[in-house]
């Protein structure tokens, strides 16, 4: 049986712990870009699209308890084909909603199928890699899914033009997560060779235990660091809600519009292995500060090109923009967590972590149609700019106190 000691090799676990992330990750990249125009479709306005866009970091918020106690309970692979056969359900809901309310609580719970399906993946890549090369693990996790979310589109707007129907990126969709449910259920899981086969669920029943009582016990970090790391998550979340509705805005077509996010999320995948070499050799700071500074400029430079004669232009020019930002911070939340966790019992922490990266996730996208519907798109893709900026502000000063500075610089 494999031991977790130094001579590990990461290949022994790329294909059984990336290959699921990845074909889950097209899923979602083919549905994502085409969500807003979806709902317009179905009677929902500008500000009311955007709403329906933030549902799936909503979900995905809402999954992080329940998500704990269901791979704590039913163990990795079970929890993950869960999670397939609910995304499932969740797009074929999407595709026979008869209005944006149905088309919404479809994207919700495809956001809580998301919420299992990655806290799986990421409690085996904890347990089991050692921590000299955890960021580069950790990051390679997230760009499995980076690759999803850069090929996923694509498809999308290749099956869109053949077809003539947004309805076959959700097909698309359902096929992955059936080709996962396959994966799973054939391929050797490593989980099931170690020898320390139940330290995944340990470490997830630890995580999901007592949430909000180890919000509290550290309060100080996570006020601190943890805002920070909402404010990233927050930027993530706006870059795919803020995207598709701004094409829908400019008036772009859904194949158009899969076709622009898929070369942004080409940057971002490109440099998510890029980003776990320069946290591992030259600190956390000089990935995750560029990244929020990159991405924070790229939206408050979009918010004045709306009504510009080459508005189009300026948005595949910041969609890219965004996607190299984005690229450079790949996998340092996971990693900034398993930092700051106590060596001893992390789990409580890292979950406490991971909810409150992921609520800056989900409150963003739903601030963002707040504004659109009381104000304009624009200002509201500028004030995320704004607010990206001091995040990484808020970084740059408490990442030094709090992780250690061989690490942190």
């Amino acid at each position: 049986m494999t031991t977790v000691t130094d001579d590990f090799r990461f290949r022994s676990i790329a294909l059984p712990a990336l290959l699921p992330s990845l074909l889950f990750g097209i899923g979602e990249g083919a549905v994502i870009p085409v969500i807003p125009a979806v709902a317009s479709s179905l009677g929902a306005g500008l500000a009311g699209a955007g709403l329906i866009a933030a549902m799936i970091v909503v979900g995905q918020l809402a999954g992080d308890i329940p998500s704990g106690w269901v791979v704590s309970k039913i163990g990795e692979r079970r929890s993950m084909i869960a999670a397939a056969i609910l995304s499932i359900g969740a797009v074929t809901l999407a595709l026979f909603a008869v209005n944006a309310a149905m088309f919404g609580i479809a994207i919700f719970l495809l956001g809580l199928s998301a919420a299992v399906f990655a806290l799986a993946r990421q409690a085996f890549m904890t347990t089991f890699v050692p921590v000299r090369i955890r960021a580069r693990a950790l990051s390679t996790l997230g760009g499995s899914f980076r690759a999803g979310w850069f090929i996923g589109p694509f498809l999308g707007a290749l099956l869109i033009g053949v077809t003539g129907s947004v309805e076959t990126a959700f097909l698309l969709h359902i096929l992955c997560a059936v080709i996962v449910l396959v994966v799973l259920l054939v391929m050797n899981d490593p989980t099931e060779t170690m020898t320390r086969p139940d330290t995944g669920q340990q470490f997830v029943q630890e995580e999901s235990s007592g949430l909000f009582r180890t919000i509290w016990e550290n309060r100080g970090v996570l006020v601190r660091v943890g805002s920070g790391a909402g404010v990233v998550g927050g930027l993530r979340a706006s870059r795919l809600a803020i995207l598709p509705l701004w094409a829908v805005s400019i008036g772009l077509s859904e194949q158009t519009t899969a076709l622009i996010v898929g070369v942004g999320a080409a940057a971002d995948f490109a440099l998510f292995y890029t980003s776990g070499q320069i946290m591992d050799r030259f600190g956390r700071l000089w990935s995750v500060v560029p990244s929020m500074i990159g991405m924070g400029l790229a939206l408050l430079t979009l918010s004045f090109t709306h009504d510009l004669p080459g508005a189009v232009q300026w948005f595949i020019v910041v969609a890219i923009v965004m996607g190299v930002a984005n690229g450079v911070g790949s996998g340092i939340i996971m990693t900034l967590s398993a930092d700051l966790a106590p060596k001893r019992d992390p789990a409580p922490f890292l979950g406490a972590f991971r909810f409150t990266a992921d609520a800056g996730a989900a409150l963003a996208p739903l601030a963002v149609s707040a504004i659109v519907a009381v104000a304009s798109l624009s200002l509201a893709t500028g004030i995320v700019g704004v607010v990206g900026i001091a995040g990484a502000g808020i970084l740059a000063r408490n990442i030094p106190r709090y992780v250690p500075h061989r690490k942190a610089a």
